[in-house]
């Protein structure tokens, strides 16, 4: 009797759909085309404080290094964009967070479908070894992803699929040897490399230059790397044009026309905004307590940007809406003794920005109280100078004859 064939590439992208992946197919594991692009997006320093980009370049540039006798890799997508009726968060107060993040943790969803996916490939290829990522380890996503023809790179560096870009990645890297997967996903069976054409409209809408050339992102003036990966005061010439974004950013996806006309709606309901921070306003933001962040942000991918994180981003989505309304809040927030100084820093600027003369009063008590109000290198204490610079400079003009 004949034993059993192993199963094919083919067979493995069914397995994945069947559990609830949207995508997915089988690549080789050779190095990566174009891994000169990285080295040089990395020796520009686009990566910004991002170092560990900078560790096991080898790997990432040879992906047959991330396991030991890997001989082929499983690409999988998920799919987030709105779901078929669904509607866009509302309100004057709702804070602005990128679309990945308002529901259950990508890693937690996508590791547990792929670690249960990759018990069944060790159990139908015995002596298999996997190795599952998610947005971690030293893996180039993308590139692995368009190589196994899920998509193609957009001029904003999303994969870009006829659907849309809204897309989580993740792989399996395999100790079997398959046939790379035939690209029937994307057209015709030929590879589509291009879905941007002439178009560039994410170039155009990115409102911080973050993408200064087709298919480059720099990170150091990337509103998502402000949110969440920075850590501590973001520069106060950047503040201004993050807007009102708390957590992330979407406005190179929300304009790209693969975006605007998609036709597969999404079916994932634990991607949805969650109900425990579908009610949390700016306000509340700024003043989480501790016990409050881990409560409602537990399981979620908004932990990366830690509490002060989101407290901070909170406070300059305060200062760029201009609202007295949020005066009190901010001066509670400044006045803060145990606050982290990034956010008593941001709380400052936002009072500067809104001006008036409650922030004004504000911004004198905090100068006054704090004795490194006295220290001319003091972080908080030349926020608090340049805030009231500005709201009497306003209040100034504004009495002018």
């Amino acid at each position: 009797m004949m034993p059993p064939s192993p199963p094919t590439a083919a067979e493995l992208g069914r397995w994945a759909l069947a559990l609830g992946f949207d995508l997915a197919a089988v690549a080789g594991v050779e190095p990566i085309e174009h891994g000169a692009a990285l080295i040089r997006w990395l020796e520009r320093g686009d990566h910004a404080g991002m170092d560990y980009m900078a560790d096991q370049v080898e790997e990432r540039l040879e992906p047959a290094r991330v396991l030991e006798g890997a001989r082929s890799v499983l690409c999988v997508a998920l799919r987030y964009h709105p779901l078929e009726g669904e509607a866009e968060p509302t309100g004057d107060l709702w804070p602005k967070v990128a679309r990945y993040a308002r529901g259950r943790d990508y890693h937690n969803k996508m590791g547990k479908l792929l670690r249960k996916l990759a018990r069944r490939i060790r159990e139908e290829i015995p002596g298999c070894e996997t190795r599952t990522y998610v947005d971690t380890g030293p893996v180039l996503e993308r590139a692995l992803a368009v190589r196994a023809g899920l998509g193609a790179t957009g001029k904003n560096t999303c994969l870009l699929t006829r659907n849309g870009s809204y897309l989580f990645l993740g792989e399996i890297f395999l100790t079997a040897e398959l046939s790379p997967t035939e690209p029937a996903p994307m057209a015709g069976g030929e590879l589509v490399t291009d879905l941007c054409g002439r178009c560039t409209l994410c170039l155009e809408a990115c409102p911080t230059d973050a993408l200064p050339e087709p298919y480059r992102l720099d990170a150091n003036r990337c509103i998502a790397y402000w949110t969440i990966e920075h850590r501590g005061a973001v520069p106060r010439e950047l503040r201004p044009d993050i807007g009102e974004w708390v957590f992330g950013c979407d406005i190179c996806q929300e304009v790209c026309p693969w975006n605007r006309r998609r036709t597969e709606p999404a079916a994932h309901e634990d991607l949805r905004l969650a109900k425990t921070r579908a009610g949390l306003d700016l306000v509340g933001l700024l003043l989480l307590g501790a016990n409050e962040y881990s409560e409602r942000f537990n399981g979620s991918a908004m932990q990366r940007a830690r509490r002060e994180g989101l407290q901070r981003n909170a406070a300059t989505a305060m200062g760029n809406r201009r609202d007295e309304r949020y005066v009190p809040a901010l001066t509670s927030a400044l006045e803060a003794e145990d606050g982290h100084e990034s956010v008593r820093c941001h709380a400052a600027w936002a009072l500067g920005r809104i001006g008036g003369r409650a922030a004004e009063a504000a911004l004198e008590g905090a100068l006054a109280a704090s004795a490194a109000g006295q220290g001319e290198g003091d972080t908080l204490a030349a926020e608090l100078r340049w805030a009231l610079e500005e709201v009497r400079g306003r209040t100034a003009g504004d009495s002018a004859p």
